[in-house]
């Protein structure tokens, strides 16, 4: 656990939490959080497989920004748009994977955050949604972008422009969400999916990541190409030759001897 003020940061081996800890406020985002957040990426540690992104409570996820805070706000005021934007960058761009475990409501930059995640899991209970327009002002971290590349411009129009909300079956039907499951299974199912992440090859996994980040803004053939410098990483790898000996010997391969630091980012 951590002494940050208005998050949690908790650390057991490879996995990494983070939780915000608004619970009066329904964990809703201040200048404050995105601080204290991105702070904890700079004290990860080197062996770190998974990085979870959590609320406190079954309420809220985060049910968007600090209002009393976006009160005082102009153009030229004291938002902080860099924090804000450096935060959803680190979760997008981590060689690990980043889930975001929503409980409750993940409105307006709340979701946004979650959509910067890798992996979006939800409890039944979940509400999501980018309500900005109801405030005459619209999703300024990413919610534009990410939500109309994860479920197209005609269905992220419609969510955007009337502010709607929607519960979790429906952001599992229309790709928002992974992972549907009753709220009173919401907690193992989270530590189930990152041990099951854990296990993974860590070198595999950040090759998967980055190469299906980037192929969206790559030709075809580019994109090919691209792939195929990572595969020859992963080959020349410790974790491939693990996996490989585990699968021959009929055994469960213990992958991670490199970690991430060790390897080349395939660039």
């Amino acid at each position: 656990m951590s002494d940050y003020q208005t998050i949690l940061y908790e650390q057991d081996g490879p996995r990494a939490r983070i939780t915000f800890n608004r619970p009066s406020v329904l964990n809703a985002l201040n200048n404050q959080v995105f601080e204290e957040a991105l702070s904890v990426f700079d004290r990860l540690p080197a062996e770190t497989r998974v990085l979870v992104l959590t609320g406190t409570g079954d309420k809220a996820f985060a049910a968007g920004a600090d209002l009393e805070e976006m009160q005082r706000r102009t153009p030229w005021g004291d938002m902080d748009f860099g924090i804000r934007r450096e935060l959803a960058k680190r979760l997008e761009d981590s060689p690990f994977p980043t889930v975001a475990a929503i409980n409750g409501f993940a409105l307006g930059g709340g979701l946004e955050l979650a959509l910067a995640c890798h992996l979006r899991f939800a409890s039944s209970n979940a509400i999501l949604g980018l309500p900005e327009s109801r405030l005459g002002i619209l999703p300024a971290n990413g919610g534009t972008a990410r939500l109309t590349r994860l479920i197209g411009r005609g269905r992220a129009l419609k969510m955007i422009m009337l502010g709607e909300r929607i519960d979790a079956e429906e952001a599992a039907r229309i790709g928002i969400v992974d992972w549907v499951v009753p709220q009173a299974e919401f907690t193992a199912s989270i530590d189930a999916l990152v041990e099951r992440l854990c296990a993974l090859a860590p070198i595999a996994t950040r090759a998967v990541i980055d190469t299906v980040s980037r192929s969206a803004d790559m030709t075809c053939e580019h994109a090919i190409d691209y792939e195929h410098r990572w595969f020859q990483i992963c080959l020349a790898s410790a974790d491939k030759q693990e996996g490989v000996s585990a699968f021959l010997e009929k055994r469960k391969p213990e992958f991670g001897k490199t970690g991430y630091a060790g390897e080349s980012e395939g660039k």
